[in-house]
């Protein structure tokens, strides 16, 4: 079975955080520091309901969309933790304060466009009015109908909107929340499951140095701003299995950001996972072409569960 990464494994399986270190499985150039404003835009958006189950809209401000109502959102500052820019939002654009209770979902046009959409409650403040209208927004108001009847910015809130309320019924996955610890990369950390027909179940390890979880980088070239998150799972897969099997849909276990990290990065680690099939039905997972990756065998059958219900109860990653 060979030695293997349980304490990282627990760690990521339970939504928390594990140091990303200074080496990568698969780092494309230029992938050097993740600075807001240079060559990421993070967009944060929250989700409240009050106890009549009405959801809070903000009507917009800005001269494109002057009007149309929006979920309270914008965009990061350099400085800023992801939880603290989705609560200054909120306060500029409704007058509210809130406290996260989970990502809903991760959206993402690669580095060039990443929205962390939150599930919030209201923990106090008063409701912006018309006669405090500013730049940041004309109003604020817990809609009594169905959304989708107002002038919208854009539709796009709908599938959210949809999302929380499910969320709020039965949620899906466990509260999940960004975790406090630096990273100067825009990376993915992969807990790639593959499933035998027997039941067997492998996990993908990278072996240079200690066994580990692969990482793999977002590149920060024109070329690679504006594609997906998907990109450098695809090139790690390619590179490293043969044949390389397609992937299944990506979740996320949990994410690692600190504003202000090594020479001021605002990078972030996602912690995902996603699961590939056997070249054929009962075979064992395609060979690795590198020695620099090995699949474990996952004997153990509480730890084994927990991998099978995480592919199953994750942050819906939307590209």
């Amino acid at each position: 079975m060979g030695e293997a990464p349980v304490a990282e494994l627990d760690a990521v399986l339970n939504g928390g955080g594990w140091e990303v270190g200074g080496s990568f499985e698969d780092a494309p150039l230029p992938a050097g520091p993740i600075c807001l404003g240079k060559n990421v835009c993070y967009v944060v958006l929250a989700v409240l309901f009050n106890e009549e189950d009405r959801v809070l809209l903000v009507q917009e401000a800005k001269p494109e969309c002057r009007g149309k109502w929006y979920l309270p959102a914008g965009r990061m500052e350099a400085g800023e933790s992801i939880v603290a820019a989705m609560r200054r939002e909120v306060k500029e654009e409704t007058g509210l304060e809130c406290e996260p209770l989970t990502l809903l979902a991760l959206e993402e046009r690669g580095p060039a466009w990443i929205r962390f959409a939150f599930l919030a409650r209201p923990t106090g403040g008063t409701l912006k009015t018309l006669a405090e209208a500013d730049a940041e927004s004309l109003q604020a108001a817990w809609c009594t109908g169905d959304p989708s009847s107002l002038p919208l910015r854009a539709p796009d809130i709908l599938p959210l909107l949809d999302l929380a309320a499910r969320y709020r019924r039965s949620p899906q996955h466990p509260p999940t929340l960004p975790q406090e610890l630096p990273c100067s990369r825009l990376c993915l950390r992969l807990l790639i499951a593959c499933t035998g027909a027997a039941g067997d179940l492998w996990v993908l390890l990278g072996t240079a140095g200690p066994p580990r979880l692969p990482v793999v980088v977002c590149g920060t070239s024109p070329a690679e701003l504006r594609r997906g998150l998907r990109l450098p799972v695809l090139r790690l897969l390619r590179g490293c299995l043969s044949p390389a099997p397609p992937p299944g849909p990506m979740g996320l276990l949990g994410l690692q950001h600190r504003a202000g990290g090594v020479e001021g990065a605002d990078g972030v680690c996602f912690n995902v996972v996603l699961s590939i099939a056997p070249g054929s039905p009962g075979a064992e997972p395609p060979e690795p072409r590198s020695p620099a990756f090995r699949w474990w065998h996952v004997e153990e059958h509480s730890l084994r569960g927990r991998i099978l219900q995480r592919l199953r109860a994750a942050v819906p990653v939307r590209g």
